[in-house]
C-alpha cells in the first residue's frame, strides 16, 4: 500500500519551500524501473523472483559506504554459480557490464555499477569447518567475518583478516579487496591465508583452484588465458629491477592495483590466478567460495588505551610496542576521540580533550597465563618511559583483562568511520582514505598529513593500524558545491604526491584501489607496472564485462565522477553515512529493505523535484518495503556506531499516515484497555474452540479465511492474520499473592494475560510459575489486583499512535509508582519487550511529574530476576538433556542475553544459542500482520534449530516464542521461567 493516504504529502518535497533538486537525482526515465528489453531478457533467463527492477530497487542498491553513487539499470539476486554464469554470458553477448555486490561496506565504490548489479550476499552465506581441528574453513562469500569467526571459535581458531567492519562486511568482499584490519598486517591478510578459492571467470568458466585437475581443466577451457598468464610471468621475472620493485612494494600493506607478486609466488596459471583474484575487486571474476588456512585464537588478552599529548608523541611510541610483541597498536587523533562521544559508553569528557591529544589502543594476545603476565610486565616497563597524559590510569594497571572494558575500547576504535562521519556537517559527503608508510616514518607522515589538511582547509580525523604504518583519514565536503569539490581534488593531488614521492608509500593499504585512487595508480606503480595491470585485465576479461572503472581508469578526474550529494533528511537519520553496519541485524533485510536502504530511499525523495514521477514511484513502494515491514525492534541502533534508530523513524512515518480518526480510535482503545484486553482473551479462547471443535486442520483454514476477509475489508496493517502457532487463551484469573511478604511486585505483561502456553505444554502457567519459583527461592512476589487494563504502551508506540502511547505510558508509570510504594520494591516484568517498554521507551512520552516518578522505579526483567535473585537460592532437582534458547531483540537492548543463558544452563545439560540468532521479526503483532517478515527474518536461525532435536526450546517473550514456533514448524518455544520451575520442583 502507498506510504501516505491520498492528499497527505508529508514526505513529498514541497514547491516553494526552499527545496532545490539535486544534480545527481535519478532521472525521470527510470521512474518505471529497469528499461526493456533488459528486464524482460533477464526475467526469461533467471525467473521473475531473481530480478529486481522497480526504481526503488535500483535506488536502494545505488549507494554503499563510499562517497560515490551510481544507479544500476537492474539488480539480479543470484542464487548459485549457474545464475552468475548466465548473467556473465548475457553480458558478453549483449555488450553489457556486471558488478558484484555483497555487503556494500566498501569505501571506494567497488560495490556499485551502472548496468547489471548482482547481489551475491542473500543466498551466499555458510561456513564449513574442515577437519576436527579447524585448521581450515570453507566459507561462502556472503558470510560476515564475525559469523565466520563464531563458527571457528569452538575450535580455538579464526581467520586472519580483521577489518573494523567485521560485523557487516562479508568474506567475499574481504578477499576481493584483500582487506586486512587491526591485526592482519602483511602476514595474516587474505593473500597470505587463502588456501584456495573457487572463481567464476568472465567467460563463465568455473575454476576450483584446489581441485586435483584444476590445471588440466583450466588449460582445456581457457587456453588463451593460460598462455597469457604464463607470458606475463616470464616477462616480469625477466625484469630484475621490476621484480625487486614488486617485492619491495609488498613489504608494506598495499592493495593498490593487481597483486603483481602473484606472478612471482605462483608457478602455474591456476596458482597465479588464485593470487590475482585476491584484491582484484571483482574485476577478474566472482569468488564463489574460499578456503582459509585458519590461525590460533589466543584467548588471553591484555589491552590498554593510552593517551598522549600529541599525535607525533603517540606515533613515536608505536615501534616500541611493536618490538614488545603487541598484536595490535591502533592510533586515534584528537578529532577521532572527540567524535567518539557519540558512541554509547564513551565518557562525555572525551569531548573536552585538547585538540592535540592522541591515543594508542595497544593489545597483546597470548596463549597462556605465563605469557600474558610476561607481556604485561614488559609493557609496564615500557610505559614508564613514555610521556602519557590523563585519563591514562597508573602504569601498573593501565592494561586490563576485563572483556567488557576491552570490548568498549574496540567499539570506540572500530566506530572511527561512522562516529566521525556521523558528526560531520549536515549535507556533506564523507571521504575515507587509507595509506601506508614505513612504520619508522609514521610520526613524520602524521605531521605531514595534518599540515596538508590544514593547508586545504580540512579539519580531518586520523586513525589507523599504526603497528603497520597504516593510517586512515576522513574528509567531509559538499559534493553539490563546485568549489568544495575543487578543494577536495586539489587535496587529493597533493596527498598522493606526498605519499609516493616523500615516503614511497602505498596509496591504498587495505581498502583496495577503488574509484578514488584508480586515476593515481600509475603515480605509485609507474608506467611499466601499470601497463602490465591493464594487460592482466585484458587477458582475463577481454570483453571488459566486469566492473569497468573500478580498479583501472585512464581518466585523471575519474575520482570526481559520481560523488553523491547528501540531502538533509529527518534528524534521527541525518548523520547516517550509509556504512551498512546495521544491515546484518535487520529482520527485513532479505525481504524488503534494510535500515540503510530506508535512509537511502528517503534521501532520493529529497533529491527529486516536487511532482517527480520518480518520487511517486518511490512513495508507492516505500509504504510496504520500508514502513510496514520494519519490525521496529531498533537493533539497528545497537549496531550503528552513532546509534541511529531507523525503527523510530519508521514509527514516526506510521504516525504521519494515520488519520485523525485513527488516532482518536487508538486513544479510545487505550482508555478502555481493560475491555480490549478481556475481549482479546475471549476472542483467542473462541478461536481456540473453533480450531478444536471443527477439527484442527479445518478449524485453522476457517480462521485463516475469516481473518483474511477482515484484512481485505479493513486494512492489512491493522487486522492480523491467523497463524497455526497462536496459543490458547490464558487463565481468566491471575494467581493470588500476598502483598505483605513480597520481595518484588510482579507485573504479568498483557500478552501473558491474554495468551497461554504453547500446545503440548503441561504444567503451571507463566504467572503461576513465576509466583511458585519466586516463593521457592524465598523471594515471593505480589501481583497487584488492578493490573488488568494496564500495558507497557509498546502496542501504541510500535504502531505510531502518539496519543494512545502517551496515555498508556503515563498510566503504567503512575500505577507502578503506586504498586511499588514509590520505588521501594522492584517491578519484575515477565516479557522482555515490556521490560524495555516500561524501563526505557515510555520516558519521552511522560509528563514532567511522571518522569520524576519513573526515575525512582526499578524495572527488572524476569530473566534478570531469575538469574540474580532466584538461582543462587534454588536447588536444581532435574535438568533437561538439551535446550536451545532464542535471545530476543529486547534482551539485546537490556543486556540480558547472558542472563538468559545462565538460567537455561541451570535447567539443561547442554545449552545452544544459535549462531544465526537475531530478531525473529514477530515484533508484537507485526509477524501476524506480515507473516512473511518472520518467515524471512528467522529463516537462518530456524535452519540451525531444526537441524537437530532439543529437549527444550526456550526464550522469555511470549510473542517471540510464537514467532519462533511459526518459523520452526511448531517446536514449542516457551519461557525459560517455566523450565526453571520444572527444574527446581521438589521430588
Amino acid at each position: 500500500m502507498p506510504l501516505l493516504d491520498p492528499g497527505h504529502g508529508a514526505l513529498r518535497p514541497q514547491p516553494g519551500a526552499g527545496h532545490v533538486p539535486a544534480h545527481d537525482r535519478v532521472p525521470e526515465g527510470l521512474a518505471g524501473g529497469t528499461p526493456q528489453p533488459l528486464r524482460r531478457d533477464l526475467v526469461r533467463l533467471l525467473g521473475e523472483e531473481k530480478v529486481l527492477w522497480k526504481v526503488s530497487d535500483l535506488v536502494r542498491y545505488a549507494s554503499d559506504a563510499s562517497p560515490y553513487r551510481f544507479v544500476p539499470q537492474v539488480v539480479v539476486v543470484a542464487e548459485d554459480s549457474g545464475d552468475v554464469s548466465k548473467v556473465l554470458s548475457y553480458a558478453r553477448d549483449h555488450g553489457r557490464q556486471v558488478v558484484f555486490r555483497a555487503a556494500g561496506t566498501s569505501l571506494n565504490g567497488q560495490a556499485q555499477g551502472e548496468d547489471i548489479l548482482v547481489d551475491v550476499r542473500r543466498h551466499w552465506a555458510g561456513v564449513e569447518v574442515l577437519g576436527e581441528d579447524g585448521l581450515r574453513a570453507r566459507i561462502r562469500p556472503g558470510t560476515t567475518v564475525v559469523r565466520a569467526n563464531a563458527a571457528l571459535a569452538p575450535y580455538g581458531r579464526l581467520i586472519g583478516p580483521d577489518p573494523a567492519s567485521a560485523i557487516a562486511c562479508t568474506v567475499g568482499g574481504v578477499v576481493a579487496n584483500n582487506a586486512s584490519g587491526m591485526t592482519a598486517g602483511t602476514t595474516r591478510n587474505s593473500y597470505r591465508t587463502v588456501a584456495s578459492l573457487t572463481l567464476v571467470l568472465p567467460s563463465g568458466t568455473v575454476v576450483d583452484t584446489a581441485a586435483p585437475d584444476a590445471e588440466e581443466h583450466l588449460a582445456h577451457a581457457e587456453p588463451a588465458l593460460c598462455e597469457g598468464l604464463m607470458a606475463l610471468k616470464a616477462e616480469i621475472e625477466a625484469d630484475t629491477e621490476l621484480t625487486a620493485r614488486i617485492r619491495a612494494k609488498y613489504e608494506l600493506k598495499n592493495t593498490n592495483g593487481y597483486r603483481l607478486d602473484a606472478f612471482l609466488d605462483g608457478d602455474s596459471p591456476v596458482s597465479i590466478l588464485r593470487g590475482l583474484a585476491v584484491g582484484s575487486e571483482g574485476t577478474l571474476g566472482f569468488i564463489s567460495e574460499v578456503v582459509f588456512d585458519t590461525l590460533p585464537l589466543h584467548r588471553r588478552t591484555s589491552t590498554a588505551l593510552l593517551f598522549f599529548p600529541s599525535l607525533a608523541a603517540a606515533a613515536s611510541a608505536v615501534p616500541r610496542f611493536n618490538e614488545a610483541g603487541a598484536m595490535a597498536v591502533e592510533l586515534m587523533d584528537g578529532n577521532t576521540l572527540r567524535a567518539s562521544v557519540s558512541v554509547a559508553g564513551v565518557p562525555a569528557d572525551w569531548a573536552e580533550l585538547p585538540k592535540g591529544t592522541a591515543a594508542l589502543l595497544v593489545e597483546f594476545r597470548t596463549p597462556d597465563e605465563a605469557a600474558q603476565r610476561e607481556r604485561e610486565e614488559e609493557a609496564a616497563a615500557l610505559m614508564a618511559q613514555l610521556e602519557l597524559v590523563a585519563p591514562v590510569p597508573s602504569v601498573t594497571n593501565a592494561f586490563t583483562r576485563d572483556a567488557k572494558t576491552i570490548g568498549f575500547y574496540w567499539k570506540a576504535r572500530k566506530a572511527f568511520v561512522s562516529a566521525v562521519g556521523g558528526s560531520r556537517p549536515s549535507g556533506t559527503t564523507l571521504i575515507t582514505e587509507d595509506f601506508a608508510v614505513p612504520p619508522s616514518r609514521l610520526a613524520e607522515a602524521c605531521e605531514a598529513l595534518l599540515a596538508l589538511q590544514e593547508r586545504h582547509g580540512f579539519d580531518a580525523a586520523v586513525a589507523g593500524h599504526a603497528a603497520h604504518g597504516n593510517l586512515h583519514f576522513l574528509l567531509a565536503f559538499d559534493a553539490a558545491e563546485e568549489g568544495d569539490v575543487a578543494r577536495y581534488a586539489a587535496f587529493m593531488d597533493d596527498f598522493c604526491r606526498l605519499t609516493v614521492e616523500r615516503f614511497d608509500g602505498s596509496l591504498k593499504a587495505e581498502h583496495a584501489t577503488g574509484r578514488n585512487i584508480a586515476p593515481f595508480l600509475q603515480l605509485e606503480w609507474g608506467e611499466r607496472a601499470t601497463e602490465l595491470m591493464w594487460r592482466i585485465k585484458q587477458t582475463v576479461d577481454p570483453d571488459g564485462v566486469l566492473a569497468p572503472r573500478v580498479l583501472l581508469d585512464r581518466d585523471p578526474k575519474a575520482h570526481l565522477r559520481g560523488l553523491k550529494s547528501i540531502p538533509k533528511v529527518e534528524e534521527v537519520a541525518d548523520p547516517c553515512i550509509e556504512c551498512g553496519f546495521c544491515e546484518p541485524t535487520c529482520p527485513s533485510g532479505d525481504l524488503t529493505t534494510t535500515p540503510r536502504q530506508r535512509i537511502v530511499l528517503r534521501r532520493e525523495m529529497l533529491r527529486q523535484p516536487a511532482g517527480s514521477a520518480v518520487n511517486e514511484s518511490l512513495l508507492e513502494s516505500y509504504g510496504y518495503d520500508a514502513v510496514d515491514t520494519c519490525a521496529g525492534d531498533s537493533t539497528c541502533a545497537l549496531a550503528c556506531p552513532v546509534g541511529i534508530d531507523t525503527g523510530a523513524m519508521m514509527k514516526d512515518f506510521r504516525h504521519r499516515r494515520h488519520s485523525p480518526r485513527e488516532e482518536r480510535n487508538a486513544e479510545r482503545a487505550a482508555r478502555r484497555f481493560h475491555l480490549v484486553e478481556r475481549s482479546a482473551r475471549l476472542a483467542v479462547a473462541a478461536a481456540d474452540g473453533v480450531r478444536r471443535k471443527v477439527m484442527p486442520r479445518r478449524g485453522e483454514k476457517l480462521l485463516e479465511s475469516l481473518t483474511g476477509a477482515a484484512r481485505k475489508a479493513v486494512r492489512p496493517d491493522l487486522v492480523p492474520e491467523w497463524l497455526p502457532q497462536i496459543p490458547a487463551a490464558a487463565a481468566k484469573r491471575l494467581p493470588a499473592t500476598d502483598r505483605l511478604a513480597a520481595a518484588a511486585v510482579y507485573y504479568p505483561a498483557c500478552v501473558n494475560r491474554i495468551f497461554g502456553e504453547p500446545d503440548g505444554y503441561v504444567g503451571p502457567s507463566l504467572p503461576q510459575s513465576m509466583v511458585i519459583v519466586s516463593a521457592r527461592a524465598g523471594r515471593p512476589v505480589w501481583i497487584p489486583d488492578d493490573v488488568v487494563g494496564t500495558c507497557c504502551a509498546t502496542i501504541w508506540h510500535s504502531k505510531g499512535y502518539e496519543a494512545g502511547n502517551a496515555l498508556m505510558a503515563n498510566r503504567i508509570v503512575e500505577a507502578a509508582w503506586r504498586w511499588t510504594d514509590g520505588g521501594e520494591l522492584p517491578l519484575v516484568v515477565d516479557a522482555s519487550s515490556c521490560t524495555l517498554g516500561i524501563g526505557e521507551e515510555v520516558v519521552p512520552y511522560l509528563s514532567p511529574a511522571n518522569r520524576k516518578l519513573h526515575e525512582r522505579l526499578r524495572v527488572v526483567d524476569s530473566v534478570a530476576w531469575a538469574a540474580e535473585e532466584l538461582l543462587p537460592r534454588l536447588d536444581i532437582e532435574r535438568r533437561a538433556g538439551s535446550a536451545v534458547v532464542h535471545p530476543t531483540c529486547s534482551m539485546q537492548h537490556l543486556g540480558a542475553t547472558e542472563q538468559l543463558r545462565a538460567v537455561a544452563e541451570a535447567c539443561a545439560e547442554e545449552v545452544v544459542v544459535p549462531l544465526d540468532a537475531r530478531c525473529c521479526g514477530f515484533a508484537g503483532d507485526r509477524g501476524m500482520l506480515h507473516k512473511e517478515l518472520t518467515a524471512s527474518a528467522a529463516a537462518p536461525e530456524a535452519a540451525e534449530v531444526t537441524a537437530r532435536d532439543f529437549d527444550a526450546y526456550l526464550s522469555a517473550n511470549r510473542m517471540c516464542e510464537v514467532g519462533m514456533d511459526h518459523a520452526t514448524g511448531g517446536r514449542g518455544y516457551r519461557s525459560v521461567l517455566l523450565e526453571l520451575e520444572r527444574a527446581t520442583r521438589p521430588e
